[in-house]
């Protein structure tokens, strides 16, 4: 069993971007090669910024990947037609977070919404939020059209106060993914928005002491030059791309920026923590919606929430 802890450990603060939704052919004997994927971590030597995984050495942030799941990712919400707000639906029998209270809702993703919107037209940004304010590590991820192709995914692994931190990744991941150009007014009907939570982070025992489609793993490793080097992917990913633990174990490897064969006694070698995550998806129809009240004739002439708190 792990070791149990409240939030991560003291590390600077890392930000994180989710990618693609390629399936790579992936085989249970780590020998194989999986792409020119590579990394590096604050204090390490640069490395090719390319594919799932770069670092933005001007902040000393590490980028990482999160492959979203679900049947098109569609959002679990309900509307409160008495006040206009979306919250979460309760979940499926059987399913995570089926019998806890959930920290996330989808009035943090309109909170995401409101903040690029202001940006995007001008607007003063949107007032304080009346949603928890505690810190939590988190993600906010853009996706746009119908089959929900990823626009944008940026987060952190060091506990955040929520508004602050949400304002701070909604604009981040629409505007500084560097693997897309900024997101435009134009694109907004179609965009969709995740928030993603990261809770329950405990030290494992060992690299398959954590569970596929309950855990997201972050693993440490020395690579072949003797540098420490990290990755992770979130909850979704293993389970979505149906790896089994070597699977994603090796994936993670290579996502790092490990180059050699990669053998039993290597992943003895690995470090990994392993987190729960809580995740709320709205598109911007819902957003819309929910903001009625806020617009003038069906038109955008005014911030849709700038008032909502006050």
């Amino acid at each position: 069993m792990g070791k149990r802890r409240c939030v991560p450990p003291l590390e600077p603060k890392l930000a994180a971007g989710c990618c693609g939704v390629k399936k790579p052919k992936l085989s249970g004997s780590g020998t194989h090669s999986h792409g020119n994927q590579s990394t590096t971590v604050p204090g390490s030597s640069s490395g090719p910024l390319q594919n799932h995984q770069h670092v933005d050495n001007s902040s000393g942030r590490e980028n990482v990947s999160d492959l979203t799941l679900g049947p098109g990712n569609s959002p679990i919400t309900r509307m409160n037609t008495a006040s206009g707000a979306l919250s979460p639906l309760p979940r499926p029998n059987g399913t995570a977070n089926s019998t806890k209270n959930l920290v996330v809702t989808a009035e943090m993703c309109c909170y995401c919404f409101d903040v690029l919107y202001c940006h995007l037209y001008g607007f003063p940004q949107p007032r304080l939020p009346r949603f928890t304010n505690d810190p939590y590590p988190l993600f906010v991820t853009w996706k746009t059209g119908r089959d929900k192709r990823l626009r944008g995914c940026i987060g952190t692994f060091s506990a955040m106060n929520l508004h602050s931190g949400l304002r701070e990744y909604t604009l981040t991941s629409a505007l500084k993914d560097s693997r897309f150009p900024p997101l435009t007014r134009e694109e907004l009907p179609k965009l969709f928005c995740s928030v993603s939570l990261l809770t329950n982070f405990e030290d494992a025992s060992d690299y398959l002491d954590w569970e596929v489609g309950v855990h997201g793993i972050r693993i440490e490793f020395i690579n072949e030059k003797g540098i420490k080097r990290t990755a992770t992917y979130l909850p979704e990913v293993a389970k979505e791309q149906d790896w089994d633990q070597i699977q994603t174990i090796d994936s993670l490897l290579r996502k790092g920026g490990f180059k050699a064969p990669i053998t039993s006694e290597f992943r003895k070698s690995i470090k990994l923590t392993r987190y729960r995550s809580e995740k709320v998806t709205i598109s911007y129809a819902e957003y819309i919606a929910s903001r009625q009240h806020c617009f003038q004739n069906g038109t955008l002439h005014a911030p849709p929430l700038y008032n909502h708190y006050s």
